[in-house]
């Protein structure tokens, strides 16, 4: 009996240092941010370890190897998402705009399941307890609904305009912008090629442009 509880305890630490070195190497989120993706690997190394320890007798490496796969998995997937929007915006989900100059985008709220209780609540919790008071309200992938309150000069959103060379048309289109005016106000900051840029918003007049080089 005492061997049992010895032999569990090593391989619960065991598998405890195994799961914090591979969520380090899985990369820095916090909960909140976590995607549909990271959630369902943490879910799954931590029902292996639950496996491993609750039967001692279990080869260690029939625990390990599964873990040390899904890792693997997710930090090929990581970088796939990097690097391809259109993948990122599959497993991410993308930023959905709630409150528009005071008023409810209902379509939006209706596309996201997302009741005016849950809305309401959400801006309570910001201090805000009136809608006219609100600018805009973006309920980002993670969930968190992020505001802006009404005063703030042009009352614009600060969206990304380019990401990864390639413009995004659907955030143009929010701030009533086209193609033509974002490439001609580039070139007047001097940028001719969009390939070049890494990300690029334009609020209050101001441009924020990073470019590849700067990764």
């Amino acid at each position: 009996m005492l061997e049992e509880y010895l032999l569990t305890g090593v391989r619960t630490l065991f598998l405890y240092g195994l799961i914090l070195l591979i969520f380090r190497l899985m990369g820095k989120r916090e909960i909140g941010e976590l995607s549909l993706l990271d959630l369902i690997v943490f879910m799954m190394i931590g029902e292996v370890a639950v496996f491993a320890i609750e039967d001692p007798y279990v080869n260690m490496l029939k625990a390990v190897f599964p873990m040390v796969l899904l890792m693997s998995l997710q930090v090929l997937l990581s970088w796939i998402s990097l690097k391809n929007k259109s993948f990122r915006d599959l497993t991410d989900g993308t930023p959905s705009v709630l409150i528009r100059h005071g008023k409810l985008m209902k379509k939006e709220m209706k596309s996201n399941r997302y009741n005016i209780d849950d809305l309401m609540q959400q801006l309570r919790e910001k201090d805000i307890f009136n809608l006219q008071d609100v600018e805009f309200a973006i309920l980002e992938p993670s969930g968190i609904l992020t505001v802006l309150k009404k005063g703030r000069r042009e009352g614009e959103l600060s969206l990304p305009l380019v990401m990864d060379g390639k413009i995004q048309n659907d955030h143009l289109a929010r701030i009533q912008k086209d193609e033509h005016w974002l490439k001609t106000e580039l070139e007047k900051e001097g940028i001719t090629d969009l390939n070049d840029i890494f990300f690029c918003s334009f609020e209050d007049g101001r441009w924020f442009v990073s470019s590849n080089g700067e990764r």
